[in-house]
């Protein structure tokens, strides 16, 4: 039996490095074909020498340089990409079975797009492909035969929930029950939110993430970016998806069906889960993550969602239930609200507003293309960045 190859794209990421991991106890399923990074050449590097993939790219091109020159010097003969044509090209090679798409943000859409077009294995990690181009994405998919799998926590629960995806068995549901721990300031005064630090809301109490997504979840953005990307992937309606705050982060999202019944998938909070299970599936595979002591664990609370606190959620309920502009412009705004307060040019609190101000001046419309969606999203951030400088001048 032949090795499958895989492709990561985000390799130097908490899900890329997570990966790496998964696959290293199982060298005699999986070979690593490509890995790309953005400009983090010393990671990446190091990545390379380990793994000796076929292919390594840097979005960044100067960095790019960088890597092949030391690759080079390294004797490391991995062949050195550039740009978002590198990125598209590992994803869509004909060696390659299997995609890992976990680059943050819009700027993994493209080579999420082109691997689904290439009728791959994908295993999506990308939240914001589906929030930006859900109808494209999904037509995409369908169109190519690829094989969509989520690799969220929460999406990868729910799929596991509904029989590992099987859609003759998603009739009876009556309701998904979205799971989130509301993050590090879930019971911080509401009269201290205007001066929370970066560090602060990047110190999540379960998961270690990188800290635009660790932003995403002190503001639960996260989980309504996860509500749109759970109505595209599971064919359902916003209303039939309820947020609720599992501050164990234990139980990652449940299913509730016609009769009663309520299917939980647990485990403890790491990402290797649900990595695990979508490069195996539908096989399971040792992940190299402890199993769950429910001794030990001693109590799972649920509550529900604080829409005072966490004023994001219902921005992004309105973007999914409005025309596809509104979520790109959802997106971009936050990608850069968020941008501008780790670099401490906004407050905590102005997240929101900022986003809230680019949707008030987004045009509603369909994004059947991708240049339609490019276009949305450029324009969209350039909104975000005006109201940014507004709200930096008034004080």
């Amino acid at each position: 039996m032949s090795l499958q190859q895989v492709t990561i794209l985000g390799a130097t990421g908490s899900v890329g490095t997570s990966t790496l991991d998964v696959l290293a106890l199982h060298p005699s399923k999986f070979s690593v074909f490509a890995l790309t990074a953005n400009d983090n050449v010393l990671a990446l590097l190091e990545l390379c020498l380990r793994f000796r993939p076929i292919f390594a790219v840097m979005r960044d091109k100067s960095a790019a340089q960088a890597l092949a020159a030391e690759l080079e010097r390294q004797r490391c003969d991995t062949t050195v990409l550039a740009g978002s044509e590198g990125l598209c090209h590992v994803a869509s090679c004909e060696e390659v079975d299997t995609v890992m798409a976990a680059i943050v943000g819009a700027a993994g859409l493209e080579s999420s797009l082109a691997a689904a077009q290439a009728g791959k294995r994908l295993l999506l990690a990308n939240k914001e492909a589906l929030v930006m181009s859900g109808a494209l994405f999904m037509e995409t998919v369908r169109k190519n035969g690829a094989q969509l799998l989520p690799i969220d926590s929460e999406h990868n629960a729910i799929f596991q929930c509904l029989a590992n995806g099987s859609p003759e068995h998603a009739d009876g549901v009556s309701k998904i029950l979205l799971t989130g721990s509301g993050g590090p300031l879930r019971t911080l005064p509401l009269d201290q939110l205007d001066a929370v630090t970066p560090d602060q809301a990047c110190a999540h109490p379960n998961w270690e993430m990188g800290r635009k997504i660790s932003v995403d979840s002190a503001t639960m953005m996260n989980k309504g970016l996860e509500l749109i990307e759970a109505k595209w992937l599971f064919d359902t309606t916003p209303d039939k998806i309820e947020i609720v705050i599992h501050p164990q982060s234990t139980i990652h999202s449940m299913v509730q069906y016609v009769d009663g019944s309520v299917l939980a998938q647990l485990g403890n909070p790491d990402m290797r889960t649900p990595i695990a299970h979508g490069l195996g599936w539908p096989r399971r595979l040792e992940s190299g993550v402890e199993a769950l002591d429910l001794i030990a664990q001693n109590q799972m609370t649920f509550e529900p969602l604080d829409r005072v606190r966490f004023p994001a959620v219902a921005l992004c309920e309105h973007a999914a239930n409005a025309q596809g502009s509104i979520s790109i412009g959802l997106n971009a705004a936050n990608e850069i609200a968020v941008d501008s307060f780790l670099h401490e040019l906004i407050r905590f609190t102005d997240i929101p507003i900022v986003i809230e101000a680019v949707l008030d001046q987004t045009e509603e419309t369909q994004t059947p293309t991708m240049e339609h969606i490019l276009a949305v999203d450029t324009e969209a951030r350039s909104k975000a960045r005006e109201q940014i400088s507004k709200l930096v001048k008034s004080r």
